[in-house]
């Protein structure tokens, strides 16, 4: 595993090393001591895992294409913004926005969301993102969302997420794992039950978000999930268009 240490760098130097040593065929690599620096992992690809001890800026793993990231932490806004493949894997809370326009892969929080997590989500053939948060979201979670799977789990104390659930959804599916008020969601969206097929799809990606976090996966399915999911693919169709 190759080291590198981020102390006062800067994050385009911290970067660009990174990339270069992917380039020459690293695999692995630990970045400790990071404070704040943006866009790591952006716009990488190939199997890459890269580890990371500290606090990472905004927009972690932005356009990434493949590879593992693994925080010991927290992180702040931003986590895979317009990612296409790999996973992000994150042991600690995370800011606002995560997944902005995440086309695929995977993102696994230990913790809280803050506010927009899975805005702008969309699927496009084999590309499915999926978002799975262990404790609770914030405002507007799932707005404009297009397409993917966002799961939040509520594992901690508090409510499951705030208000204007799924405002101007019109695509993919929500989980959550409780009863939510109808008063948050947004006028865009419906609740409803879980069928055997949303099930099997919860099992899969439950299951390893699991193993990441060494969580019973028969203790969370304890609790019922309420599935929240569009009613139009057109939500504002009569609004701006006759």
């Amino acid at each position: 595993m190759k080291e590198i240490d981020a102390q006062g760098l800067h994050y385009r130097i911290l970067n660009e090393r990174l990339r270069s040593l992917i380039k020459e065929g690293g695999n692995r690599f630990l970045l400790k001591n990071v404070c704040g620096q943006r866009f790591i992992g952006g716009g990488t690809s190939g199997q890459a895992e890269i580890i990371v001890e500290g606090v990472p800026g905004n927009d972690l793993a932005s356009f990434m294409d493949g590879p593992r990231i693994i925080v010991k932490g927290n992180a702040q806004d931003g986590v895979g913004n317009t990612m296409n493949k790999g996973e992000v894997i994150i042991y600690g809370d995370a800011g606002d926005i995560v997944g902005y326009s995440m086309r695929g892969g995977r993102i696994f929080i230990q913790g809280n969301v803050g506010y927009r997590v899975g805005i702008h989500m969309k699927a496009y053939k084999d590309f499915f993102p999926v978002v799975i948060v262990g404790g609770n979201a914030k405002d507007f979670l799932g707005e404009y969302m297009a397409g993917g799977l966002l799961v939040i789990l509520g594992l901690n104390s508090g409510e499951i997420a705030g208000d204007f659930v799924g405002t101007g959804m019109h695509g993919g599916v929500m989980f959550l794992r409780g009863d939510v008020e109808p008063a948050r969601l947004g006028k865009e969206v419906k609740a409803g039950k879980v069928t055997p097929q949303d099930m099997g799809l919860l099992k899969k990606h439950i299951g390893d978000f699991c193993t990441y976090f060494e969580l019973n996966l028969e203790e969370i399915f304890r609790q019922s999930f309420t599935k929240i999911y569009p009613y139009s693919h057109r939500p504002y169709g009569t609004v701006y268009a006759y």
